[in-house]
């Protein structure tokens, strides 16, 4: 049997580290899927905010970035986008990747801290 080394523990460690990490990312993709492969829809009241996340209806803009999903806090269109590692990011939280766009949508709440969303694009007063 092989002598036991520093690097050869180090080297263990770090495959194990990955495997875990993939696990966690394969079983949040499983828990927010629905039914064509995509994330389920919502529909809630965060923190006294409504947050919502369907199917875009257009392949648009979302399409591209946001895997045909979109996401509104009290009606507001927050943007959103899926990184390859299946994490999702908003123009709220953009450097903080979350597992879900639901995720995503109640980060940006406690971002805004009760400010409201602005759409991108739009001028601030």
């Amino acid at each position: 049997m092989p002598e036991l080394t520093r690097r050869r523990a180090i080297g263990a460690a770090a495959a194990l580290a990955a495997a875990a990490g993939t696990r966690t990312v394969a079983a949040a993709r499983a828990a927010d899927t629905g039914h064509h492969g995509g994330p389920e829809a919502f529909d809630e009241v965060y923190r006294g905010r409504r947050i919502t996340g369907r199917a875009a209806a257009d392949g648009g803009h979302h399409h591209e970035h946001g895997a045909g999903y979109a996401v509104f806090i009290d009606g507001m269109e927050l943007h959103v986008m899926r990184n390859a590692d299946g994490s999702w990011i908003s123009v709220v939280g953009h450097y903080d990747p979350v597992p879900t766009p639901r995720a995503a949508a109640r980060a940006a709440v406690v971002e805004l801290q009760g400010a409201p969303l602005v759409p991108l694009g739009m001028p601030q007063q």
